[in-house]
């Protein structure tokens, strides 16, 4: 018995469990990750995450430890918008921009990265670093806090534009 599909109504947006992920403007909100592809070249994409973490970590994208994942065969640009602060508001502000490879095992290797300070307000005896970390089908970055107990709060907007080069 042949079923007939009925027209997607979206007055007053679209909702998942009654959260709004697009409203009726057409604004993308309240989104885990957005990919977006070309219909016509479907072996590259851009994705947008954003990562957090405390202290010394590497980032996630959730509570549980998940990273970026990078797929097998890939050639990857990906640039990272950090903030870092503290509970008295000293502020790090960077932007890293990362050249990743995945090879045919899915082994993420860091080719190579560029790091742009925009603000650097971290006081004389600590230090809060953070790089970028490549590992097996995954993508983050790992921090580091040291010369203070503060919780240092880390924050990063992170695009990955990807392509398979197989």
């Amino acid at each position: 018995m042949a079923t007939e599909l009925e027209k997607f109504d979206s007055t007053g947006g679209f909702s998942i469990d009654k959260t709004t992920v697009v409203d009726e403007l057409r604004n993308a909100k309240d989104l885990n990750s957005l990919e977006i592809k070309n219909s016509e070249f479907t072996d590259s994409s851009t994705t947008n995450y954003i990562l957090r973490g405390l202290n010394t970590a590497v980032l996630q994208l959730d509570n549980v430890g998940t990273q970026i994942v990078i797929g097998a065969n890939t050639l990857n640009f990906i640039t990272g918008h950090v903030v870092a602060v503290n509970p008295t508001g000293v502020v790090y502000a960077a932007k890293i921009e990362s050249c990743a490879f995945s090879d045919s095992a899915s082994l993420v290797s860091v080719l190579s990265s560029m790091t742009t300070v925009i603000k650097d307000d971290i006081p004389a005896g600590q230090t809060w670093d953070i790089v970028p970390l490549g590992a097996t089908g995954r993508f983050s970055y790992s921090t580091t806090r040291a010369g203070t107990t503060n919780i240092i709060k880390w924050v990063v907007s992170t695009q990955v534009v990807s392509i398979d080069w197989q």
